[in-house]
């Protein structure tokens, strides 16, 4: 369980196919505060450690994880938002995020306003998810509020520090993230199919 508020960035620093999985190997300043099967939200994917060589950890992402999201996308080199395990009876910051990726989005618009921005994507309405205006939605691991909401894509606005600490300030038109829709929502929406 996760609280989508991004702890660091960490650095891809190698990628290694074997059959459809992906070893994943990063460089962070939290390496030397993991341990091996700890679940670490890359992106918003949560992810187990299987692997820790000084400040480099790795992970393995499996081919359903890598149709799913934009993991299967990443080059030496790439930052990752990173976030550990949320403490229990600590503060939720954020909102409740579990590091199960719905779907991806892509960035369709961004424009700075007023010293804050406002990035816009598009996702496929048809897996039946959905936003609505000032609920939660978590974008590449980052829980956000949503602020215009429309069948098939959203806005959100993104204060500076989200901006230099995330990969937001990374973000142009036709980048691809991974979306995690509000986990309330999608009982209630579930439920409401149950019903019909």
């Amino acid at each position: 369980m996760f609280t989508g508020i991004i702890e660091t960035l960490g650095t891809v620093q190698k990628l290694q196919k074997e059959g459809g999985n992906l070893h994943i190997s990063i460089r962070s300043n939290l390496t030397s505060e993991l341990k091996i099967d700890q679940s670490v939200s890359h992106n918003g994917v949560c992810l187990t450690v299987v692997s820790i060589n000084g400040d480099v950890y790795t992970v393995t992402a499996i081919e359903e994880t890598l149709d799913k999201t934009n993991l299967g996308n990443l080059e030496v080199g790439d930052f990752v938002n990173l976030e550990r395990a949320m403490k229990l009876g600590a503060r939720l910051d954020g909102h409740i995020v579990q590091g199960h990726v719905d779907q991806t989005a892509v960035c369709i618009a961004s424009e700075q306003k007023d010293g804050s921005w406002v990035f816009t994507f598009q996702y496929e309405p048809g897996l039946n998810n959905a936003t609505i205006e000032k609920g939660s939605i978590t974008v590449d691991g980052v829980s956000l509020t949503v602020v215009d909401s429309e069948k098939d894509h959203f806005s959100v606005a993104i204060i500076p520090y989200t901006y230099e600490h995330t990969r937001f300030n990374s973000y142009k038109k036709g980048a691809i993230v991974n979306l995690e829709f509000d986990v309330i929502g999608k009982y209630v929406a579930r439920l409401m199919q149950l019903r019909e």
